[in-house]
C-alpha cells in the first residue's frame, strides 16, 4: 500500500538521530530564514543542497514550495516580494539549478525587487576543479545581483545571511545571491544571529539634503506647467500615500511608468495615464512640454523618453528624487538632484510646502490644465469594438468592470497583452499590478501569480497571458495544484508572438519571420490534465460569463483561452528612435 507523504515524513523522522548541540549549517541558514520571519521559500532540490532540505525537513515553521523549474522558483519569491514589500527567497542546487535560475534573478534585479536567493555549491575542495555540478556562482551572477557571497566558513553563515537581508531590503533593493558549499551546509558551528549589521562600504542615504529639497519647493510654486512623472520607486519605498497627497495639495497633473502603476488611483482626474513607449498621447505631450518637471523613483528609461535628443530639445527644468544616486542623471540632467528615500524625501517636500507663504499661479496653472485637456481630447485608447471577434482590450476592460472595488491582483508575462493590461486595467492601489519591467521577461506571469496567491489567499489573482508566454512556466500548473494555489489565467490567444508581429508589420515590411505560433496546444484539455478547470471563449458575448464563472470558482484554478483578433495592435506606439511626441495613434497613422 501506498504511504502518503505525511506517513513517509513521521516513519523518517521517527528514526532520524537526535541533533548535536551545535547546528551544522543547513539547521543554521533555517534559523537565519526563521530569525527574519520567512514564512515561504519556492525552490528545487538536488545534490549540494540536500543538507540543507533535510534541515527544512525537520521544521514546520517556513512552508518549502517545490516548483518544477528553477526560473519559476526565483519569479514566484520575486511575486511574493512584489506584492508584499517582504524579501522573497529561493533555494536552489549547484550548476544547473543555478544556471536556470539567472533569468529570475536579473529579472528582479532590473526592477529592484527585494530578495534572497540561496545556492548550492560543491564542496570548497572542489571548487575550481570542474566538479559535478559546478559553476561559477558569484563570476555569473555578479552583473544581476545587487551583492553576492561565497560563505567558505560555516562560522560566517549566520553573519552573512543577515548583511543578505539587509543588502536586499534597504537603500535601493535588489537580488543578493549566498552560495553555499555542500561542506559547509554540514560542519557544525555555535549560532548567534546578530541583531544589528553594520558594513562599512554600504551606507544608504535616506534624509534627503534640505537645502535641496528647499529649492525643489521654490522651483515647483513657481511653475506654469508642471508635471509629477513617478516610477516604480514609489511603490518600493512605499511613498503612495504622500505621493497622493502632494497631488491634493498641489492640483498638478501626474503620470506613472509601467512600474509605477497605482502609485495614484488611476481613477483620480489628474492622472493622465502611463507614458512612454505605449503610453497615453496626454501622458507624452505633457512631459515633453511641461516647465517644471518632479521625477521620483524613476530613472527616465529609454521606453519612457525615447529619444533622449528629443527630449532634450525642449527646455525645462527636472527635479529628480531617487535612493540610488548612480541612477540621477544618468540619461538625463537634472537641475535639482536629491538623493535619499522616496517617502521620506515626500514628507519633507510636503512639510515645506504647507510652511510656504507662496502657492502656484492659479491662472498659469488653470491655462496649463486647459491645454491638457485638448491632449486628453484625442481619447487615445479608445478602439473599434466587435460583436464578431474578441478584441482584447475588451477583455481587459471587462475584468477591470468585474473587479473593480474589489481586492484583486492582476500579474501580466510581456508582450501586447502586457500592454493592453497597463493600458486597460485602471489600478487604484499600488502593489497590484505586478509584472517584469526593465528585462521584459516572458514566463513570469503564472509563477508570479502562485507566489502572490499564497500571500494574499483571500485576493483574487489573475495572469493576464498570451499564448507564447504561458508556455514558457506553463509546468507551474502543476504547483499550482499541490499547493492549492487557485489562480486565474487569461491567456489572449491571438495565435501570434503578438509584439514581434507588430513590430514586424511596422519596421519589417510584413515579413512575420517565426512569430506565427503553429501547432498549439489544446489549452483546455492542458489545464484538465493537471487537474485544473479549462475554459474555451471564441465570441465577445462570452467573454464576461467565462470571466464571472472563473471569479465564482474561487478554489479552483481556471484556464481561460480567450481566441483574440490576431490582427490587433497596441497603440498608441513610440518607434524606436523617435521622440515620445511622434507617436502612432492607430493604423491611419501607417
Amino acid at each position: 500500500m501506498d504511504m502518503s507523504a505525511a506517513e513517509v515524513k513521521r516513519a523518517a523522522s521517527a528514526q532520524a538521530s537526535s541533533p548535536c548541540d551545535d547546528p551544522n549549517g543547513s539547521e543554521i541558514l533555517v534559523l537565519c530564514l526563521q530569525a527574519e520571519g520567512v514564512k515561504y521559500l519556492w525552490g528545487y532540490p538536488g545534490g549540494a543542497v540536500l543538507y540543507i532540505y533535510d534541515a527544512l525537513y525537520k521544521q514546520d515553521t517556513i512552508e518549502h514550495v517545490l516548483v518544477r523549474h528553477e526560473q519559476a522558483a526565483v519569479h514566484a519569491a520575486d511575486g511574493y516580494a512584489r506584492a508584499t514589500g517582504d524579501v522573497g527567497v529561493a533555494l536552489v542546487t549547484s550548476g544547473p539549478g543555478v544556471t536556470n535560475a539567472v533569468t529570475g534573478i536579473a529579472t528582479a534585479y532590473m526592477d529592484s525587487i527585494p530578495m534572497v536567493i540561496i545556492t548550492g555549491q560543491v564542496p570548497t575542495a572542489a571548487i575550481g576543479l570542474d566538479a559535478f555540478q559546478e559553476c561559477d556562482t558569484v563570476g555569473i551572477t555578479r552583473p544581476i545581483v545587487k551583492h553576492n557571497f561565497l560563505v567558505k566558513d560555516v562560522r560566517e553563515l549566520a553573519q552573512t545571511m543577515k548583511k543578505a537581508f539587509h543588502l536586499a531590503r534597504s537603500g535601493r533593493p535588489g537580488p543578493v545571491v549566498v552560495d553555499v558549499p555542500k561542506d559547509v551546509s554540514l560542519k557544525t558551528a555555535p549560532f548567534h544571529y546578530p541583531e544589528t549589521v553594520s558594513m562599512r562600504s554600504y551606507n544608504p542615504v535616506r534624509k534627503g539634503h534640505a537645502g535641496q529639497i528647499r529649492k525643489a519647493v521654490q522651483l515647483l510654486l513657481s511653475a506654469r506647467r508642471p508635471y509629477i512623472y513617478t516610477g516604480g520607486g514609489v511603490i518600493l519605498g512605499e511613498a503612495s500615500a504622500e505621493l497622493r497627497a502632494l497631488v491634493d495639495m498641489l492640483g498638478f497633473p501626474c503620470t506613472n511608468t509601467l512600474m509605477g502603476l497605482g502609485a495614484i488611483p488611476a481613477s483620480d482626474p489628474r492622472f493622465l495615464g502611463m507614458l512612454g513607449m505605449h503610453g497615453t498621447y496626454e501622458a507624452n505631450m505633457t512631459m515633453q512640454h511641461c516647465d517644471v518637471l518632479l521625477a521620483v523613483g524613476a530613472r527616465f528609461d529609454d521606453r519612457v523618453i525615447g529619444n533622449p535628443k528629443h527630449f532634450a530639445s525642449v527646455e525645462r527644468k527636472i527635479i529628480h528624487i531617487d535612493i540610488d544616486p548612480s541612477s540621477i542623471s544618468k540619461r538625463v540632467k537634472v537641475d535639482i538632484p536629491i538623493v535619499g528615500d522616496v517617502k521620506d524625501v515626500l514628507q519633507d517636500l510636503i512639510a515645506q510646502i504647507r510652511e510656504a507663504t507662496t502657492r502656484p499661479d492659479p491662472a498659469a496653472l488653470q491655462a496649463w490644465w486647459a491645454q491638457v485637456d485638448v491632449w486628453r481630447g484625442r481619447q487615445c485608447l479608445n478602439f473599434r469594438d466587435s460583436s464578431e471577434v474578441i478584441k482584447p482590450q475588451m477583455v481587459v476592460q471587462t475584468l477591470h468592470r468585474l473587479t473593480r472595488g474589489t481586492d484583486a491582483y492582476v500579474t501580466s508575462d510581456v508582450g501586447q497583452h502586457q500592454m493592453w493590461a497597463a493600458q486597460y486595467y485602471g489600478f487604484d492601489e499600488p502593489r497590484r499590478w505586478i509584472n517584469s519591467g526593465g528585462l521584459g521577461t516572458m514566463g513570469v506571469g503564472l509563477p508570479y501569480a502562485m507566489g502572490i496567491k499564497l500571500a494574499k489567499p483571500d485576493a483574487d489573482v489573475f495572469c493576464i497571458t498570451g499564448e507564447g508566454s504561458i508556455q514558457m512556466c506553463l509546468q507551474e500548473l502543476s504547483t499550482c495544484l499541490q499547493y492549492n494555489t487557485p489562480v486565474k489565467v487569461i491567456a489572449l490567444n491571438n495565435r501570434y508572438l503578438g509584439m514581434v508581429r507588430q513590430w514586424q508589420q511596422l519596421d519589417y515590411g510584413g515579413r512575420y519571420s517565426h512569430s506565427y505560433m503553429d501547432a498549439l496546444p489544446d489549452f483546455v484539455k492542458l489545464a484538465e490534465a493537471y487537474g485544473h478547470i479549462g475554459l474555451k471563449i471564441e465570441r465577445p458575448a462570452d467573454v464576461e460569463p467565462a470571466l464571472k464563472e472563473a471569479i465564482r470558482l474561487k478554489n479552483r484554478t481556471v484556464f481561460l483561452d480567450v481566441r483574440t483578433d490576431p490582427t490587433e495592435n497596441v497603440w498608441p506606439m513610440v518607434q524606436a528612435g523617435k521622440g515620445i511626441t511622434e507617436m502612432l495613434l492607430g493604423s491611419e497613422d501607417l
